[in-house]
């Protein structure tokens, strides 16, 4: 058998990769360009996936692999902590102009989405001198013990991984959908100060404005304006994780801006380096500053090849436009769902989103009280064999969610519904 197809291939990965990384689909990448994989047999997909919402600005832009390029031929790792480089300089800059709000603003750089939140925390308990944290059930943090610990979803991110770091509380996301309103969430947070933790003792609440894996929620202006205030009434920090929503994902640069409100810090990470290992804390210059030196830091953090891959990022979204083409292909994805919501299709329970970060929850029935894992999967697996790349996701995994490049073409964002729609009337009702 030839050693790099994907049968053998996958073999291979069985043999030499510990079961508890788990791959979706037994086809290996070989290359990818804009919206389009292929894979190690020439099979060529649509891609609505974007290695989990990482390529904004498609595969290998070619703007972003000719910064890289150039980087790698100065050098590719010195460490900022030893001999710093401006390209990190010029990224945090940049950024602390882009962020919400009127304050003056620090980033520090690191490596993954989990370590932007880890860092968070620290800064948000240097600064309070407080312990306690609140997350929201169905949020995703990460998968060190500490993000896992925040994450609001037991599996397969918590499962056996116990005993948890203590003073981390979680209160149900507001979903009117699920008949959780904002005023519902907001009494559950009075709820918890009651009796959990008092207000006094939290150092952070902590929120994605678009929940990511809890099945792209969204967090409305009016509850994000309640939770700003909430935390100025008790000295609390509120901390925005725009990790999946950030970077013209949802017609904005990040989702925070629709409620106009100023996060006291927010992680980025996933689409702020086009695919390069990058990720970030910007907040507040006087509460970024709390840590003592030395506290902050990591021997691969704000690699110089991530930098200049995000500087590449922000000129493309500048100049691409890509929050407008976001608001123009989210708009594209949910005219199909409802389309096909309206010609009886009461599987599709809700089609929601913002931007191009589209969510469409599958239920039985019509009932939003009987979540349809089952038909999700199925979905995700079918349209792989048209040619299709799909995510589930949600606290009920019942729920695919769409994140096609923003520079995919309206021909292509329409071939890939084409598909998914053939897909739906095969296996759905």
């Amino acid at each position: 058998m030839d050693k790099h197809t994907n049968a053998s291939l996958w073999a291979r990965r069985e043999a030499a990769v510990p079961r508890g990384v788990s791959s979706l689909h037994q086809r290996f990448c070989a290359s990818a360009s804009n919206a389009e994989l292929v894979d190690a047999e020439g099979t060529r997909y649509i891609d609505f996936a974007t290695g989990i919402a990482v390529c904004n600005t498609g595969h290998s832009h070619a703007r972003i692999v000719a910064a890289v390029k150039a980087q790698l031929d100065r050098f590719s790792h010195c460490a900022f902590q030893v001999t710093p480089y401006e390209s990190y300089i010029e990224l945090a800059e940049q950024l602390n102009a882009l962020a919400p709000g009127p304050s003056p603003k620090k980033t520090i750089f690191l490596s993954t989405g989990a370590e932007a939140l880890e860092n968070a925390v620290k800064i948000a308990r240097a600064h309070t001198g407080r312990r306690g944290l609140i997350t929201f059930q169905g949020g995703y943090h990460g998968r060190t013990l500490l993000t896992m610990a925040m994450t609001g979803k037991v599996a397969p991110y918590k499962a056996r991984f116990g005993p948890m770091p203590a003073d981390i509380h979680h209160v149900r996301f507001p979903i009117p959908y699920h008949g959780f309103s904002d005023d519902d969430a907001l009494a559950a947070l009075q709820a918890t100060f009651a009796a959990s933790i008092e207000a006094t003792a939290v150092a952070a609440i902590v929120i994605e404005p678009v929940l990511g894996e809890g099945g792209f929620y969204i967090a409305s202006p009016r509850f994000l304006q309640s939770l700003r205030a909430l935390c100025d009434q008790h000295g609390i920090l509120l901390v925005v994780d725009e990790v999946q929503s950030g970077f013209a994902r949802t017609g904005r640069m990040f989702a925070t801006e629709y409620a106009g409100i100023e996060p006291d810090l927010m992680t980025v990470a996933k689409a702020l380096a086009g695919g390069f290992p990058l990720s970030g804390v910007i907040g507040k210059a006087a509460i970024m500053d709390a840590p003592d030196p030395g506290g902050l830091g990591g021997t691969y953090a704000g690699s110089p090849l991530g930098c200049v891959a995000g500087l590449e990022v922000l000129k493309i979204i500048a100049e691409e436009r890509l929050c407008e083409r976001s608001l123009q292909i989210g708009a594209l994805i949910k005219a199909r769902l409802a389309a096909l919501q309206s010609q009886g299709m009461r599987s599709i329970g809700e089609v929601r989103g913002l931007g191009a970060m589209v969510a469409m929850e599958l239920v039985k029935g019509g009932d939003a009280a009987q979540p349809d894992a089952a038909l999700a999967k199925a979905i995700v697996m079918a349209a792989a064999e048209r040619q299709l790349l799909l995510l589930s996701c949600g606290l009920r995994s019942n729920v695919i969610r769409f994140l096609p490049p923003l520079t995919a073409s309206d021909a292509t964002i329409e071939a890939g519904l084409d598909r998914l729609e053939r897909v739906l009337r095969s296996v759905a009702a």
